[in-house]
């Protein structure tokens, strides 16, 4: 194939046109198969109170539906965070002692029977909004409102606080002002405070309570909600064991005892009947993180306390969190919303005669009969005596023969039980259905964007295979080495690996199994090769030790995962021993790193380049020191999160760090190529302390951000990563160069599991997105999560510019005829195009196994949060590959124009670039 037939900027056109079709391709997909969940349009009225039949058992009374309808004030407190387990125990046994002794007013009321206690099952995802849209609608919501937590929209859903509204109750809301989002115009008064601003334990509760004593005092609302979020913070701080959760609990205590206080006057002064509701969203993992389906995070609580309670359940029940909505819809005497998927709480309805029990029964079980009818096909019964509308009319018959025989007191207590019976088995049915069943998904958007991002992905691979064919044009395709081949071979695996769930929860084990199996393999072709000088190949020897050796460590820093987390592990160790050890190994690392960058820098030192050298290693050393500083002065003293000089400091490391970055980037090429007579080592050298400048800002960065236990990891992968660098520049067995920017990119998502995180939501380190701001921010919160979870990735794109500069590409311009354009191609071909079609790979192998398991049990506990990971790592690559590209860009342009114009009379510019000698 001739050289010509692939020019730089046919391989930049059709690569952005590749990456614009991908786009496209995965938002066709998403849009599809992640849609807003639909919802009947309109409000419940009292139209809902008459059954889909023509034979409706009762003549309905808008007005009352039982004797012990609630007509008055209703309070709800929204512990945020808070696990049921803290207050009613576990697996029937009572809640650990320092939980139960710090809510002692709160146990004392389920010991009294004046509280009805239940776990609360939350449908993941475990987040905010969508845990309150199901208090409130009764519906499960679609599972992108995890995105929709950051930016929450006004509900246009049927839900009880506007039922509340449309007969005329007013509404007081205090606390989390996603409420105030959710719900806009509603409310008569409000205060509302940021929810993810988690460094505040104190105020953001302290801001909620200071209204509750005048509030009590007031008699003008018929609703009063109290949103506390401290708890929720705490855990994400310090998890369920931080110091803080004790003292936490006991002022939630002291809030639920002054409002049940209250509660008891008022009743005793104007005969008021009050229901106090004390619920949380969500639980929380043992480090405080929540967002996934496990037991912990999806264990909240539901409270039912009022004045005096008929009985309280010793077992502590199990309901679903949208059971919450019908049920207090009927106890105060308003429609059921129309999107409702729970079933009524019975027990908090006694005592009540037997035709008003089966009245509410009924009244449900009408309400959920409309939405299968308006949802499924299958709404009528015919042949299949299982469908949720055959039980339905089974219930109702038995109804009718119930009343019919009560009506002339010839009705039993088994005739009674039976209809009971027959409404619960249609309402568990039915809500079980409405749960589970998957959203109608248009075959034709799915298909598009499947197409799409295949042919991306084509693209990708059809434009590697040429460049390869063209800067190794006598390698044969089907020649390949072992170690080319496993480049493949992990990919295949890991493929095949997507179809699991248990697979897909363990990922971590494949890549680090695969990872140091191809330095394995490496190391036998180092070991077999007889080419080179026997100094070079034992230093090609200890650099594949130390990557090994390394990755050993790694692999054991977390027992990441889902099923195995609870298995000791070096960080479980470390957080054990106490802080003074996590911050030795912090200043280990620290200084590990400053080391090793300085040591690497030094290795341009030369007369005309030593100034140069002696201020980029300066910037480094004033970086480090600075991150020192911080991490003695600050980490592990209780004072960092709330302490203005501390956020002063990282910011200033922040300004810092990015004003080094670019100054080093944009002079770089101008200062260092200025008096070079030779374009290649210009550019090599360049790009050698712009790489340096990357990979060191940004461990820097991760230094500052990342968990303490996390800072040794962070030294290992960046140790990883530069020995893996220079072995393929010492000879390195003649690995190519797609093999080596494959190689560091597999080190870097080993890494990303190494540093606890899982394909699961709940490991995202969600105190650590507000580390230096001093006020909530979505964007920089937001930007600062990102560049926390994906630091290992984003670590191994970075490193590709050093990667580059360190490349011999002498063979690849010998003989040819080489401008700014071609030389462009040959440096930046692979870089590019490697980790863009390893994700172009994945990314569509996902998006056909995800769809193939839209049907799965786990498709939104487990396949689903696994895309989203998947599709962000495909933006990490994509951002990584901008600015390699970028940087590598601008660097070559400019040095070949200060040489060119420096030297045109000398020697030419392509004369410059093809005379290199051997060796880069």
């Amino acid at each position: 194939m001739s050289y010509k037939t692939l020019s730089c900027t046919t391989l930049t056109l059709v690569t952005g046109a590749a990456i614009f079709i991908q786009i496209t391709g995965l938002s066709l997909f998403i849009s599809g198969f992640f849609p807003i969940k639909p919802a009947l349009s309109g409000v419940s009225g009292p139209d809902s109170f008459h059954p889909p039949s023509s034979d409706s058992v009762y003549d309905v009374n808008y007005t009352t539906l039982h004797p012990h309808q609630l007509k008055s004030l209703y309070q709800v407190v929204v512990i945020d965070g808070l696990p049921a387990e803290f207050v009613l125990g576990r697996d029937g046994q009572p809640p650990s002692k320092i939980f139960k002794d710090a809510m002692p007013y709160t146990q004392s009321l389920l010991a009294n029977n004046m509280a009805l206690g239940y776990h609360a099952k939350a449908a993941p995802p475990t987040v905010t909004l969508p845990r309150l849209k199901a208090m409130t609608t009764g519906s499960i919501g679609g599972f992108l409102d995890v995105l929709f937590n950051f930016n929450t929209q006004a509900l246009l859903e049927d839900n009880i606080i506007g039922q509340f509204f449309r007969i005329g109750w007013k509404m007081v809301m205090l606390g989390d002002e996603t409420w105030l989002k959710l719900f806009p115009g509603l409310f008569t008064r409000h205060d509302g405070v940021s929810s993810f601003f988690v460094k505040d334990t104190v105020q953001v509760d302290h801001n909620v309570s200071r209204h509750l004593s005048s509030e009590l005092y007031k008699n003008d609302w018929n609703l009063l909600i109290l949103h506390y979020l401290g708890l929720d913070h705490v855990g994400h701080l310090g998890g369920r064991s931080s110091t803080l959760m004790g003292p936490k609990l006991q002022e939630m205590d002291e809030v639920i005892k002054v409002i049940h206080m209250s509660a008891i006057q008022s009743q005793e002064s104007d005969h008021t009947r009050t229901l106090l509701v004390v619920v949380s969203d969500h639980g929380m993992q043992e480090n405080g993180n929540h967002g996934g389906s496990s037991y912990e995070e999806t264990d909240s609580l539901a409270l039912f306390v009022g004045p005096r309670s008929s009985r309280v359940s010793a077992t502590y029940d199990t309901i679903n969190q949208v059971d919450i909505a019908p049920t207090l819809a009927l106890l105060f005497g308003v429609p059921i919303p129309k999107n409702n998927a729970g079933y009524l709480i019975t027990d908090l309805f006694n005592p009540i005669e037997d035709h008003q029990l089966l009245r509410l029964l009924e009244l449900n079980s009408c309400q959920l009969l409309r939405l299968l009818q308006a949802q499924s096909t299958y709404s009528t019964c015919g042949s299949l005596k299982d469908t949720p509308s055959c039980l339905f009319f089974d219930a109702a018959s038995r109804h009718r023969s119930w009343k019919s025989k009560n009506d002339f007191r010839s009705a039993n207590d088994d005739d009674f039980k039976s209809t009971v019976l027959a409404y619960n088995q249609f309402l568990r049915t039915a809500s079980e259905q409405l749960s589970h069943t998957a959203t109608d998904k248009p075959s034709g958007l799915l298909t598009s964007g499947i197409m799409a991002m295949l042919l991306s992905c084509v693209m990708f691979l059809g434009l590697l295979y040429k460049l390869g064919q063209e800067i190794y044009p006598k390698v044969q395709i089907h020649k390949f080495q072992l170690a080319e081949a496993l480049v493949g071979g992990i990919i295949v695996i890991i493929v095949l690996s997507m179809g699991s769930s248990s697979l897909v929860e363990e990922e971590q084990y494949l890549w680090h199994f695969m990872t140091s199996t191809f330095f394995l393999v490496l190391l036998r072709e180092t070991i077999k090769s007889t080419t080179g000088n026997r100094n070079r190949t034992c230093s090609q020897l200890c650099l594949i030790a130390v990557i090994l050796f390394c990755g050993r460590l790694l692999r054991g820093w977390h027992q990441g995962g889902v099923n195995w987390t609870h298995l000791p592990d070096i960080s479980k160790s470390l957080e054990m021993a106490g802080n003074d050890y996590l911050k030795s190994f912090q200043l280990v690392s620290l200084v590990l790193v400053i080391s090793l960058c300085l040591y690497t820098l030094s290795s341009l030192w030369s007369k005309s380049k030593r100034y140069i050298i002696i201020v980029v290693g300066l910037s480094y050393l004033c970086g480090g020191l600075l991150v020192l500083k911080y991490i003695i002065k600050y980490q592990g003293t209780g004072v960092a999160a709330s302490d203005n000089d501390a956020i002063l400091a990282i910011q200033f490391i922040y300004g810092f760090s990015v004003t080094i970055s670019t100054v080093t980037v944009i002079a770089s090429p101008w200062l260092m190529s200025f008096q070079s007579k030779d374009l290649v080592l210009a550019i090599k050298d360049c790009l050698y302390v712009i790489g340096m400048t990357y990979i060191f800002g940004w461990c820097l960065l991760q230094l500052l951000l990342q968990q303490p236990v996390n800072s040794m990891p962070i030294a290992l992968l960046l140790v990883q990563i530069i020995a893996t660098i220079y072995y393929v520049s010492h000879g390195g067995s003649d690995v190519k160069q797609w093999v080596e920017i494959a190689a560091i990119y597999y080190v870097g998502m080993a890494g990303h599991f190494s540093l606890g995180n899982t394909n699961t939501l709940a490991t995202i380190d969600v105190a650590g997105a507000f580390i230096g701001i001093s006020s909530h921010s979505t964007v920089l919160s937001g930007l600062i999560m990102f560049v926390i979870t994906f630091a290992s990735p984003m670590l191994s794109l970075l490193s590709m510019v050093m990667s580059i500069s360190m490349k011999d590409i002498n063979a690849l311009l010998k003989t040819r005829e080489v401008n700014t354009s071609q030389l462009l191609k040959m440096i930046l071909g692979f870089p590019c195009l490697v980790p863009l079609g390893i994700n172009s790979v994945l990314l569509v192998a996902y998006t056909i196994i995800l769809l193939l398991m839209r049907n799965h049990l786990f498709i939104w506990t487990v396949f689903s949060p696994k895309y989203i990971y998947v599709v962000v790592t495909a933006a990490c690559v994509l951002i990584g590959v901008l600015i390699v590209a970028s940087t590598v860009t601008y660097t070559i342009c400019v040095a070949a124009f200060l040489v060119r114009h420096r030297h045109k009379d000398s020697i030419s510019y392509v004369d410059a670039i093809s005379s290199r000698g051997p060796g880069w």
